[in-house]
């Protein structure tokens, strides 16, 4: 693997300046691979060959760019083991759920996006009333794409590819946590024939690359996905050009269990909180119960969480594994520290690690009981394997409790009565809300609003993200 270098214009570059990191495995804490992280003469290298392939690339047959993705689909289901060992290498998923949900959600989301694509009309009349008023969808030009370590190949291919689809060309800053799937996806897009100079990918941190691109003069769009207060920072790095910018953030969604919920309601939602070890953006960390059911939820929760193993990212198995990374950690740590000290019920789990391991980055899953919305640990985004259930008596307070939250990304509803879900669904302040152990259909748009972000990914919406609406009168329509 390209560890040392970028790939910049179609070729691995080899960094203006060595500044060398290393990646840990978080599994054992040891190092498992050495990057090189980029400065401002590597980001205008990259963006200046994004500049340079854009005529080209955007002005290019729409059945062309898709003829790549398809290529690009194939490439990718060939590498589908060496992409399942890096990202269980380097962000600790245990490989079955590497192979089976990491990788596949890569997969899915191009196939998806291939199927979508259909859909978009870059050019098209207005209407009836104006024959000769055009509409045309163009690229928005040079976007900078910055990926969390969480979900690596589902962020990646979230952007790259409705970016690829709309005609943009582009600069990738991967996590510098979890850089070697992104590595071998620049190996994919290469070896499916991306013209040179269309997907560039340069190594670094929030701080260097991601500033440089989110500053660029000439970037045109930046999409990111992470924490809301990285979210904050880039928008305002960006004011300053006045770029678009689509933030996919964090989220503390609201899991509203009825009484009449179905018997697996509170076990699944269990079990979604502390999938991929709680570090899902989208994690229904907050769990109101009804009081009729609550204290049966309660030791429901609690039987569920004790049946969940924890081990090391290359056993093969159900069960999770370690956080990411020691700051991951130790934060962790101490919000359920503070979850205790603010009177938060312990019902199980705590700190430290789970027994048997006493090394790698493993946490105990953990449940609490009898907590407030005012708590931290309902009102910040733990991202691990915690959850905190909340009482409540009606209908209108859970909605109250649920909307009581600076996120508004993904919420849930469970309940066997079909008006009172509708009605429940309205009133969410969220991007998305899933009931019943239902996931969103393929294609649907993933995205949020208050601080958890602003633009859609996936299907026909992630493509027009990338895309700039024009309008043009006296359209010649026997041209």
């Amino acid at each position: 693997m390209q560890t040392d270098k970028f790939y910049i214009n179609g070729a691995w570059t080899a960094p203006a300046a060595q500044n060398p990191l290393d990646v840990i495995n978080p599994s054992t804490e040891e190092v498992c691979a050495t990057i090189m992280l980029g400065g401002q003469a590597d980001t205008d290298a990259a963006v200046a060959a994004a500049r340079a392939a854009l005529p080209g690339w955007m002005h290019s047959d729409p059945a062309d760019r898709l003829a790549l993705v398809r290529r690009v689909l194939e490439v990718y289901k060939a590498r589908a083991e060496d992409m399942a060992q890096a990202i269980s290498l380097e962000m600790g998923a245990p490989i079955d759920f590497a192979r089976s949900s990491q990788v596949g959600a890569g997969t899915s989301h191009i196939t998806n996006f291939i199927a979508a694509f259909d859909q978009v009309e870059f050019d098209a009349p207005l209407g009836d009333h104006a024959p000769n008023d055009r509409i045309i969808k163009e690229a928005v030009g040079v976007c900078g794409l910055i990926t969390p370590w969480n979900w690596p190949m589902n962020q990646v291919t979230l952007k790259v590819i409705p970016a690829l689809l709309a005609g943009c060309t582009m600069v990738l800053k991967p996590s510098e946590v979890a850089p070697l799937s992104s590595i071998i996806w620049a190996e994919i897009l290469h070896d499916a024939g991306t013209p040179a100079g269309v997907f560039n990918m340069v190594h670094g941190d929030g701080p260097g690359v991601g500033t440089q691109l989110s500053s660029h003069t000439d970037i045109d769009m930046i999409s990111f996905t992470g924490s809301t207060r990285a979210g904050i920072a880039i928008s305002k790095a960006a004011a300053e050009t006045l770029k678009r910018v689509h933030l996919e953030l964090g989220g503390k969604g609201a899991n509203i269990v009825f009484a009449d919920a179905d018997e697996a309601a509170v076990s699944r939602g269990v079990a979604h909180c502390f999938n991929n070890v709680g570090q899902s953006c989208n994690a229904p960390t907050r769990m109101l119960v009804q009081r009729d059911i609550y204290d049966a939820a309660v030791e429901t929760a609690r039987k569920t969480a004790e049946s969940i193993r924890v081990g090391s990212s290359v056993e093969a198995g159900k069960h999770i594994g370690p956080v990411v990374s020691a700051a991951q950690f130790d934060k962790i740590q101490g919000l359920i520290q503070k979850g205790i000290d603010e009177g938060a019920r312990l019902v199980t789990g705590g700190v430290g690690r789970p027994d048997g391991l006493n090394r790698g980055y493993f946490v105990r899953p953990t449940v609490f009981a009898d907590v407030s919305n005012d708590m931290t640990i309902a009102r910040e985004e733990i991202f691990g394997p915690v959850l905190s259930m909340i009482p409540f008596g009606t209908e209108d307070e859970a909605i109250r409790i649920a909307n009581d939250t600076p996120y508004g990304l993904t919420n849930y509803v469970q309940s066997q009565d079909g008006a009172r879900r509708n009605r429940v669904a309205r009133q969410l302040r969220s991007g998305m809300v899933e009931m019943n152990g239902k996931s969103r259909g393929a294609g649907s748009p993933f995205g949020g609003m208050k601080q958890s972000g602003n633009g859609r990914e996936g299907g026909i919406w992630g493509i027009e993200d990338f895309l700039e609406v024009k309008s043009i009168s006296a359209w010649d329509t026997g041209a």
